[in-house]
């Protein structure tokens, strides 16, 4: 069996720094797993820290990404969650098992994969048992992979910090990874869906996906059409993805005592709308940070009862890496999907 492994490692801050490398293979510690990585999916996250460093402190040499899926192949003294031959998923906030996260009013917790921890772009991870759950039965691995991030971060918003959603509007802003989690979610709950856009194309393939109606953005103004097409309701809950002054449009759309669930700084992190609707409707705006480990558990069981399938727009090998990023910047209809085992 081979002492060595490939690796996606950066010595410093951009893309540039970026290279496939051999290394040497990780042994698990005490309480920790050694998983042969299978299958990675990006986030638009990942390319921040790839080209910004995110304002985070990055230790390099550094491994980025931080969601993948793979089979456990040895365990340490004293793991017990899992053993060879296991499917696997990893968690983005490996610390944050339930309730809230650790933290405090001045210092909110960060520490996630592909970050202040390792990320995932490797043939093998050694990381402690704690930082995985089950993979759902019902998916391969390339699909797995697509859940602890986008998949969970929907979840999280809809089903955990959420509410009852039969019959429902639900707002979903684009065709991303997250968008399209929340897209299936709602439907699966009984909601009316509304997805925006600006490409014809990618809304006619969020109908197929069962949305009840496309907004396109470059043909109309998305808060005067979700007026219209709810009779001047408005949506009960909003998937606010753009951040910054999207939030204003936002408030806009909702409907008296909705709620918006900001998961995305598209726009930019400083958000901004005007405090009188938000009064007057009785808004509650909700900030979504993915998920606890709790929640991506009951999120895995929920993939296999419902029978879900995340949606993949394209799957890379493992050394093109580059055109997965161009894609990501590009925009995609759901994840993109690296395979590397």
């Amino acid at each position: 069996m081979s002492e060595t492994m490939k690796r996606w490692s950066m010595d410093a801050v951009g893309r540039d720094r970026l290279k496939l490398e051999v290394t040497g293979k990780p042994r698990p510690r005490a309480g920790e797993v050694l998983v042969k990585v299978t299958a990675a999916s990006l986030n638009y996250r990942d390319k921040l820290v790839i080209e910004t460093g995110f304002g985070l402190p990055l230790a390099f040499p550094f491994t980025p990404a931080s969601d993948m899926a793979g089979v456990v192949e040895a365990v340490g003294e004293g793991a017990r969650r899992f053993k060879p031959g296991d499917r696997v998923i990893s968690t983005f906030i490996p610390d944050w098992i339930n309730g809230l996260n650790d933290g405090n009013a001045r210092t909110p917790p960060y520490r996630t994969l592909g970050g202040i921890l390792p990320g995932v772009l490797a043939e093998y991870v050694a990381f402690p048992e704690g930082w995985f759950t089950a993979a759902p039965s019902s998916l391969d691995d390339a699909h797995a992979s697509t859940l602890p991030v986008a998949g969970l971060t929907a979840w999280f918003a809809l089903m955990e910090r959420g509410g009852p959603l039969l019959g429902k509007t639900v707002v979903i802003q684009g065709t991303g990874g997250v968008a399209l989690f929340g897209l299936q979610l709602a439907k699966a709950g009984g909601a009316e869906v509304i997805v925006t856009s600006s490409s014809a194309d990618k809304l006619a393939r969020a109908r197929a996906l069962g949305a009840d109606h496309g907004i396109d953005r470059n043909g109309e103004d998305w808060v005067q059409a979700v007026y219209r097409l709810t009779r001047d309701r408005g949506a009960d809950y909003i998937l606010e993805i753009a951040g910054g002054a999207g939030l204003g449009r936002s408030i806009q759309a909702a409907a008296m005592g909705g709620r918006i669930h900001v998961v995305g700084v598209m726009e930019g992190f400083e958000i901004s709308g005007p405090v009188g609707p938000l009064m007057l409707k009785g808004l509650a705006i909700q900030g979504i940070g993915v998920g606890h480990r709790t929640a991506q558990e009951a999120f895995g069981r929920a993939v296999d009862n419902l029978g879900l399938k995340p949606v993949i727009d394209r799957r890379y090998a493992f050394d093109e890496l580059a055109a997965a990023l161009d894609h990501l910047e590009r925009g995609a209809f759901g994840k993109i999907v690296i395979d590397i085992g």
